[in-house]
């Protein structure tokens, strides 16, 4: 077996002890999968992925913390136990270190977390996400019609863009922007459709103008995703970080809205340029009374 699929067989396990069993990751069993020393393991782990066995491990953990206080109502007492911690007090200076807020500030909507993916060779970057909820938006725009699953689409999205900023409607709809935090959407509708998926660009905004659609949306809680640098690569490596690791393997449910973009006003090649994914997230009513999620 090479290198490389020993190395993410060692990914798998580490996840899975994380994860499903919660069990102690094993020397002996790291060793048994690399077929080498744990010592030269770790060497070739911090050579490769530019970063300490140690500290992924760490980094995962309170990755899967942040997810858990956000969709569970476990106590921080149970999380910290959960991720292989002797207290909470050794719990909440490790979360602090990674996210630079403490457990009962990060269960706050408002706080942004920070994320370590799950290690691939090729894939390294993170995404700092928070929840928010927002009241009932009306979105004024233009759309496409596009197939869902066509590779195309990377490709017809941004042409798309293309086309708006050269006949004018961008500049029309920047105009009637009437949101605090300009900039402008990208809604991904007929959610439901298995087949066709209509992609509208949009702003926020009560104008009537009839030769634009609108699309309002409800009273809703979203997880946003920030997305850093150059357009559109960087908002498409983001949906491609949340198809991999973040849809198949957290516990919030979807609401059945359409997901959106967010492309803030600027230099959209710039490498600092910042474009958000919106994903629509279930909501239940605990106990208590208070909000959790699905």
């Amino acid at each position: 077996m090479k290198w490389n699929d020993r190395f993410h067989e060692v990914i798998e396990y580490i996840e899975i002890c994380l994860q499903q069993y919660h069990e102690d990751i094993s020397v002996k069993d790291i060793e048994s999968i690399m077929d080498c020393s744990y010592d030269l393991f770790q060497k070739m782990f911090s050579y490769q992925c530019g970063l300490g066995f140690s500290e992924y491990i760490r980094n995962r953990k309170m990755t899967l913390a942040g997810y858990d206080l956000k969709s569970t109502d476990l106590k921080v007492i149970e999380i910290s136990y959960k991720y292989g911690y002797e207290s909470p007090t050794s719990f909440t200076k490790a979360f602090q270190t990674f996210h630079g807020v403490s457990p009962s500030i990060a269960r706050k909507n408002e706080v942004m977390l920070k994320t370590y993916p799950k290690m691939k060779l090729n894939l390294k970057k993170s995404y700092p996400w928070f929840l928010e909820r927002k009241e009932k938006m009306r979105i004024i725009g233009k759309s496409i019609e596009l197939v869902k699953e066509d590779l195309n689409n990377e490709q017809l999205i941004p042409a798309f863009w293309s086309q708006c900023f050269q006949d004018g409607t961008f500049a029309q709809l920047v105009e009637m922007d009437g949101s605090s935090r300009k900039g402008c959407f990208g809604l991904f509708c007929n959610h439901q459709d298995k087949t066709k998926i209509k992609y509208m660009l949009g702003v926020i905004s009560s104008c009537q103008n009839d030769h634009y659609e609108t699309y309002t949306l409800p009273h809703a809680t979203w997880a946003v995703f920030e997305c850093c640098g150059r357009m559109p690569q960087a908002i498409q490596d983001g949906w491609r970080y949340l198809e991999q690791e973040w849809f198949a393997e957290y516990p919030f449910q979807h609401a059945g809205y359409p997901e959106m973009e967010w492309h803030s006003q600027g230099n959209g090649f710039s490498d600092n340029y910042l474009s958000e994914i919106w994903i629509p997230i279930i909501e239940e009513e605990n106990e208590n009374g208070s909000f959790g999620l699905l």
